[in-house]
């Protein structure tokens, strides 16, 4: 019920699809003489738009997260590298059977890297289908023909192909792989997921150290109009705002301990 309350939750809320609503509820207030009603929708629907779109708001609520788990030191030995999907075009890949990356795509790349530096290290994949109304292929499904083609051996990787989310990728992969104690995992994730990520394999009993890659913030936002491409701006605030929104959710339903979670704290941090 989660996963579907939060998929619902988000198609309602996300920037683009707010203000459509609001300008939407604006016109129909017009239509029955709601003027003040109209006007108070019309303008939150454009400050919305305006601020997403305009101005850096986006990669300055995003960098925060980006900067909470910074890189550390590759560890000398390293067991196991859990990397979790999202990085690929899962809808495009369905049809065609490639493995066309997305923006996320790094999170791949970085894994073929780290398998090639630590050859006895194991790679699970973990991510199944997302899409709540498109079909698509699960990461876990798809990965293996990209890190085949990159040099990773079909008998290093495991697959976890069921988890719609990021608490499913924790729990499911923790069950599949039942880590021992004393053991190096490292979790390669985008840097701006990472803080939920890390939080969410900490509860449940999967100790790691926090690989991020896929930053998309140079770290020097300042405040300004038209500093990026407007579109890039409205996808950047998108993704800070539900990577919020999803911390806060999973910190009320019990998922993570702390709404943000930080180094050093919990299992394996």
């Amino acid at each position: 019920m989660f996963y579907y309350l939060s998929k619902v939750f988000w198609l309602l809320v996300q920037p683009l699809n707010l203000s459509i609503i609001l300008l939407l509820a604006g016109l129909l207030a017009a239509m029955v003489g709601r003027r003040r009603l109209a006007a108070t929708g019309s303008m939150l629907a454009f400050l919305i738009l305006g601020l997403s779109a305009w101005t850096p708001l986006g990669a300055m609520i995003l960098n925060p997260l980006e900067e909470r788990f910074p890189r550390p030191l590759l560890p000398e030995k390293v067991d196991g590298i859990v990397v979790l999907g999202g990085g690929l075009e899962g809808a495009v890949n369905l049809v065609r059977g490639g493995y066309e990356l997305n923006g996320s795509g790094d999170r791949f790349v970085e894994a073929a890297i780290l398998a090639r530096r630590f050859p006895m290290a194991k790679l699970v994949v973990s991510g199944g289908p997302s899409g709540l109304m498109l079909d698509d292929e699960g990461d876990g499904t798809t990965a293996p023909r990209l890190l085949m083609a990159l040099g990773v051996t079909a008998d290093r990787l495991t697959l976890e192909s069921k988890s719609r989310n990021t608490y499913e990728n924790a729990v499911f992969t923790r069950e599949l792989v039942t880590p021992k104690p004393g053991e190096t995992w490292l979790l390669v994730t985008s840097a701006f997921h990472m803080p939920r990520a890390k939080g969410l394999f900490d509860k449940a009993g999967f100790p790691t150290v926090p690989w991020p890659v896929d930053y998309r913030t140079p770290g020097k936002e300042r405040i300004g109009l038209f500093r990026d491409d407007p579109v890039a701006s409205l996808q950047t605030t998108t993704m800070a705002v539900r990577e919020w929104i999803g911390l806060v959710a999973y910190w009320l339903s019990g998922r993570i301990d702390r709404p943000f979670p930080e180094p050093g704290v919990g299992s394996g941090g």
